[in-house]
């Protein structure tokens, strides 16, 4: 959050203070007095609905625009492992991955380390992902999570994008994948997301691929 408040004018909660106690951490930060912008969003009409998808696609503009680190390097913001609980993992301490030192390294984590292999039996779709998965995608500061959980609002505007834990240096079609990661809770915000991020078709579907075959929790 402090990464973001520093670097662009994107609302965030203000970190008063952050302290380990008892081997757990925890974050003192501004409370932000708004709704979640999914409240009443199917009663909203269509003039409001867009001025809001309109500021919040300015919003991840300017965060995509932040230079990027020399290198190729996966990370978070202070270069160190990322967290997502929706990717593979046996505990919670799983749940941290990389850093990793390129895509490449990042793309053989998501598929547990599996390699084409032209001798091998695979299933035509799984060699179609891992050939896709060899591409090069530039790399993009991410928050990871934008779901309609995680954006405030007040009236017209929004007031606060929260939930930073997922955020990282990813390839640039992470946020657009994981946006549509939605849960039951905001199942209509699927039909929104095109409106504010830039659409990855291809990439959605070598995603879904990897959904299916390498699973989420």
């Amino acid at each position: 959050m402090r990464f973001i408040s520093e670097r662009t004018s994107i609302p965030v909660p203000r970190v008063i203070c952050a302290f380990t106690h008892c081997q757990k951490t925890y974050i003192l930060m501004e409370r932000i007095k708004g709704d979640m912008i999914g409240v009443g969003w199917v009663r909203r009409d269509e003039e409001s609905k867009a001025k809001l998808l309109s500021k919040l696609k300015s919003m991840i503009q300017e965060m995509r625009e932040i230079p990027a680190p020399e290198g190729t390097k996966i990370a978070s913001a202070d270069g160190g492992s990322m967290f997502d609980c929706r990717l593979p993992g046996t505990s919670f301490k799983m749940l941290r991955f990389g850093p990793f030192n390129g895509i490449q390294d990042f793309h053989r984590h998501l598929r547990s380390g599996i390699e084409f292999d032209p001798t091998c039996t695979f299933d035509p779709e799984i060699q179609e992902f891992i050939t896709q998965h060899g591409k090069s995608w530039p790399l993009k500061f991410t928050h990871g999570d934008l779901s309609s959980l995680n954006i405030l609002i007040r009236g017209d505007d929004i007031v606060g994008i929260i939930d930073w834990e997922t955020s990282g240096w990813y390839p640039s079609y992470w946020e657009y994948t994981t946006a549509y990661q939605v849960n039951p809770q905001n199942s209509f915000w699927v039909n929104e997301i095109d409106k504010f991020l830039l659409p990855m078709p291809e990439e959605l579907a070598m995603e879904r691929t990897r959904q299916k075959y390498f699973g989420v929790i």
